[in-house]
């Protein structure tokens, strides 16, 4: 629910390529309806290619980040179809966070529940206020949070998520920062400064390298060792070649900032 007239994702440019989402469903706690994920999915696919944005951030408006899925929506669908397509748009959103050649940041203040805690979790890195609280709390309802689980578990330890898992208990921000699902818990006043420390610092980086590193990150997530290292080794000679590369090595020689082409 958003005032009238008033867009379901609000965008803000805030310089430097950075991009600033704030999911606008304030009265539903921006849960993730159908709608708000569409919005948001959009904007995924067109800063993929788009060379201005190096950036994206993510917040939510109101008293919190989001509450998860709409389940007014979703108790609304009659079909194993509808709530199927519902489930697909939504992990289709979250691996084209996590796939997005452009760094994310969560930035989270109040509750991220369910799906909001694995939005958080798919982001490259979060920041809370002290007093933010995430937790999975489907096993209360019924309805254990089996994709958020997916999300949840590539962050932090198996003991850690099937303890949010199967208790539903909201985790504090020191415990979240302790467990790896955040990076950095700062007071309300000093959530904004921290979230664009980390913005201005990635974005004064080479773009090229910034996109070609995300990348290579989450592929060798998935591999074995020595095959992590082969597709790291490969990346790092394709790297070498770039021009962003020799410039960068070259500056450090000649003791100087680096000027980059982000190619």
């Amino acid at each position: 629910m958003t005032a009238a007239n008033e867009p379901i994702l609000l965008s803000q440019d805030r310089g430097q390529g950075i991009i600033h989402l704030t999911m606008n469903r304030p009265k539903a706690f921006n849960s993730l309806s159908s709608e708000l994920m569409s919005a948001m999915q959009s904007v995924l696919d067109q800063a993929r290619d788009n060379s201005s944005i190096r950036l994206i951030i993510i917040e939510g408006s109101g008293p919190g980040f989001s509450s998860g899925h709409d389940l007014r929506e979703v108790t609304s669908f009659s079909t194993t179809k509808q709530r199927r397509h519902l489930m697909e748009q939504c992990s289709k959103l979250m691996l084209s966070v996590v796939h997005c050649p452009k760094p994310i940041i969560a930035k989270v203040h109040g509750v991220a529940a369910a799906a909001g805690c694995q939005l958080v979790a798919s982001c490259d890195l979060a920041v809370s206020t002290d007093d933010a609280k995430f937790l999975t709390p489907g096993v209360n309802i019924g309805l254990f949070c089996s994709t958020p689980m997916v999300a949840l578990s590539r962050n932090i330890t198996r003991k850690h998520a099937m303890e949010m898992l199967l208790t539903g208990e909201a985790m504090d921000a020191p415990t979240a920062h302790r467990f790896g699902l955040i990076n950095r818990h700062v007071s309300n006043d000093e959530l904004d400064n921290t979230v664009m420390h980390f913005a201005k610092l990635i974005v004064s980086k080479s773009a090229y390298t910034v996109r070609i590193g995300k990348e290579a990150f989450y592929r060798q997530m998935d591999m074995n060792l020595n095959d992590a290292y082969e597709m790291a080794s490969e990346v790092m000679v394709e790297n070498m070649l770039a021009a962003d590369a020799q410039e960068g090595m070259t500056a450090f020689i000649e003791k100087r900032e680096p000027v980059w082409s982000d190619n």
